[in-house]
């Protein structure tokens, strides 16, 4: 989850919410990838989740990261809970999953060098102290009492408030991962046809990326438990935004919508003031119980954009929030599934050709389904395999064109990163599938094998 925002002046004129959000429109010799992923850290011996303090713990990661390979500290109320180099950060979601957010990178050869970059520092921090990480979806079996709660003041107001708006939040916040993917738009209307593109294709990345099979001990029926757990979370933040695809759709519309979605806090002096279900339009007009009488600054507007969790979301670029996290081998193929699809506008045609057919309860039908049963998931005559197979063709098109070469020119272009995908189409198995066999198969229902075949 993001950090405190900050340099944002007052907010005078209503205009200035949407003015901030164009303000990412960039030409596209500008676009830039960002890509996120979260992994779960545990200690190597007991199996059970990295406390946040003490020699083997999550804040001995930090500081390994500080003082070997030069991260600068974040800390709140004198507790370091992320790092900050060279563009990107590392930062603590609420059970100690520990996210490395990348930073703005022109190509997917770069981003991937920095995505295993990161994966080797944690690992060499990590060895020395009997620790492990792991990519996936959803703790296999720790429960909801064996979570460490990391020191960030946004988590206690969020904890509390999970437990009153849904069913699954706290599950999400303490016992899922995800990897995302951030990207550039060039205008509204070019955001536009993202945003569409990018909801109503969000359920394919979710089956082919389905790694969330397990939790508690056994299976759960699902490919993608985090997913299941997006459904039944917080009804006022999360889905698939059907007005996205309604005549006029622009900044201002999401500027309404994000306006109706109840605050969580205000972030003052280091300090997280509880504004729980209040209205920012009552802040916009100096009504804020928490506050009373004070304004909301751009700041304010920009952390209220990170408490909005549908399953893409704009702020000045636009993240693709579907899939689950997992191994080391998938976290390049993320960005690359949606670079080639967003990056090329004859691929983004395409893309768009493919989805705009799907009305309101089908994208619905879709995200469940693929929640369900992953790359197997059918929706009426629409099956999720042969959807997958076509967007991953338009990406590699779309990446093909790009032509952006990597290996000091060695490797013309970004499609070899689409391999694990194109494995996944040629065998019919998400990382989902082949987790589940192993437990039916040679791991004779023992979950905790996982650790010793899918550890970083």
């Amino acid at each position: 989850m993001s950090i405190p925002q900050s340099g944002g002046g007052p907010i005078e004129r209503y205009d200035q919410l949407a003015e901030y959000l164009e303000a990412g429109n960039k030409p596209k010799d500008d676009w830039r990838i960002g890509t996120e992923h979260e992994k779960f850290g545990y200690c190597e011996d007991s199996l059970k989740p990295l406390p946040y303090d003490g020699d083997r713990s999550i804040k001995a990661i930090l500081e390994g990261l500080r003082d070997r390979y030069g991260w600068a500290p974040l800390e709140e109320a004198g507790h370091i809970i992320g790092l900050t180099k060279d563009g990107a950060n590392v930062s603590l979601e609420p059970g100690g999953q520990l996210e490395l957010s990348g930073a703005p990178l022109e190509t997917i050869h770069e981003t991937c060098d920095e995505v295993n970059l990161h994966l080797r520092e944690v690992q060499s921090v990590a060895d020395g102290m009997g620790a492990k990480f792991i990519g996936l979806g959803a703790a296999p079996e720790w429960t909801h009492d064996q979570m460490p709660v990391m020191p960030k003041g946004r988590y206690k107001l969020m904890t509390d408030y999970m437990g009153r708006v849904g069913t699954h939040g706290t599950q999400m916040m303490y016992r899922t991962c995800t990897v995302q993917v951030n990207l550039d738009f060039a205008s509204e209307a070019d955001m536009v046809q993202k945003f569409r593109v990018a909801l109503a294709l969000q359920p394919v990345a979710t089956a082919l990326f389905a790694n969330s099979p397990f939790f508690e001990g056994k299976p759960n029926g699902h490919k993608s438990w985090r997913s299941r757990i997006w459904r039944d979370l917080d009804a006022d933040r999360t889905g698939m935004l059907p007005f996205v695809f309604e005549d006029g759709m622009g900044f201002e519309r999401y500027v309404d919508y994000a306006l109706d979605v109840p605050m969580y806090f205000v972030y003052r002096d280091g300090v997280y003031i509880d504004a729980l279900g209040m209205s920012f339009r009552d802040f916009l007009k100096g009504e804020l119980p928490a506050l009373p009488g004070e304004k909301p600054t751009l700041s304010d507007w920009a952390d209220h954009l990170t408490t909005i969790f549908p399953e893409a979301r704009i702020k000045k670029f636009m993240e693709m929030r579907g899939a689950d996290g997992g191994p080391w081998r998938r976290l390049c193929a993320l960005p690359a599934f949606w670079v080639g699809m967003m990056y090329d506008q004859s691929s983004l045609d395409a893309a768009w050709d493919l989805a705009k057919g799907l009305d309101a309860e089908t994208r619905d039908a879709l995200r469940v389904a693929a929640s369900v049963d992953g790359l197997q998931a059918q929706v009426g005559d629409i099956k999720m395999m042969d959807l997958a197979r076509q967007c991953v063709a338009i990406s590699r098109a779309g990446l093909a064109a790009r032509a952006r070469a990597g290996a000091g020119g060695m490797v013309p272009d970004e499609t070899h990163f689409l391999n694990a995908l194109e494995d996944s189409l040629d065998t019919g198995q998400a990382p989902a599938d082949e987790l589940l066999a192993k437990y039916h198969g040679d791991w004779g229902g023992d979950i905790s094998r996982v650790y010793g075949e899918y550890s970083y």
